[in-house]
């Protein structure tokens, strides 16, 4: 006997909102409405659009500006959906809005590590190997109500965040499309979301890109990965001229007692760092151009 059609209401956005609304539509489920955020102008569009796939498949999408507002709930309740989902929505749901039916959250990390905004950014910050993707019960506390499904995928050594996200991406598709039957014939697992044996994390600014040269190079080198474009990219002044790194290495050269910051050694871009340490800058930054080693060295002149 075939079970009956669930229908859900779904609050996604970016790439993985993308990519777990189509797994949801590919297990059969009924997408009453979509909630998802009109894309911001001040902000670097690199993802893909939830807007564009509610357009190509006819579900109905609204972009609320406020989730706690009256007609936002008014709209979910009348869509009388049996599972909630949220995918990489921005904003938290208020207990009004979980309390309609049970509702499922996709965050990118291995819960309970590295709760809160920007997983991918702070695990690469942070150095971690790993990562992944774990569909969760949504609580009004983040990232902590019973984990559903995981699955993880590694960080290499010289992977950017973006790289990471890549990954992520396909990890939380991995974990919905594996989970997707049992949940909705109500049997999922409930695995303990045990809070004390992880981390959380606020979101990150643009500022939080600033480059300390007198830390050690791995420091550095792990701010530049987990910040790299199209994220805004690790950042050092020199007078009043900002350089931002655009791609970088671990030096394996010799920097003879150079002082921390930017540099030029036989003809390339190096930052060196305080354990003595650098890195190679393959790409370097200023007013978005790409800058040479030879007209670095003329700035650096100039500043000092």
């Amino acid at each position: 006997m075939n079970t009956p059609q669930k229908r859900a209401v779904v609050f996604a956005y970016h790439n993985v909102g993308v990519r777990c609304l189509k797994v949801l539509l590919a297990g059969g489920v009924d997408v009453a409405l979509v909630v998802t955020h009109q894309d911001s102008a001040s902000e670097n569009i690199w993802f893909e659009s939830v807007i564009s796939v509610c357009e190509t498949e006819g579900i109905p999408y609204i972009t609320p500006d406020d989730p706690k507002a009256p007609e936002l709930l008014a709209q979910i309740q009348a869509a009388q959906p049996d599972l909630l989902f949220s995918f990489y929505y921005r904003y938290m749901l208020p207990q009004a809005i979980l309390d309609v039916a049970p509702a499922y959250n996709m965050h990118g990390s291995l819960l309970p590590r590295f709760r809160g905004r920007a997983p991918v950014n702070w695990a690469v910050l942070h150095g971690a190997t790993e990562i992944g993707a774990s569909l969760h019960e949504m609580t009004v506390k983040p990232d902590a109500g019973a984990i559903v499904a995981q699955q993880a995928v590694p960080i290499l050594p010289d992977d950017t965040a973006f790289e990471v996200f890549g990954k992520v991406t396909v990890a939380a598709e991995l974990a919905l499309y594996n989970v997707l039957p049992a949940l909705l014939a109500g049997n999922a697992p409930r695995i303990p979301n045990d809070l004390s044996q992880g981390s959380y994390f606020g979101g990150r600014k643009p500022e939080d890109g600033r480059i300390d040269w007198s830390k050690p190079a791995a420091a550095v080198y792990n701010l530049h990965r987990a910040v790299a474009p199209p994220y805004p990219g690790a950042f050092t002044d020199v007078g009043t001229q900002r350089y931002v790194i655009e791609r970088a290495r671990p030096y394996k050269g010799d920097v003879n007692g150079l002082p921390p910051g930017l540099a030029v050694v036989d003809n390339a871009i190096v930052g060196v760092c305080g354990d003595g340490r650098a890195l190679a800058i393959h790409s370097l930054l200023h007013d978005g151009e790409r800058m040479s080693a030879a007209a670095l060295q003329a700035q650096l002149a100039q500043a000092h």
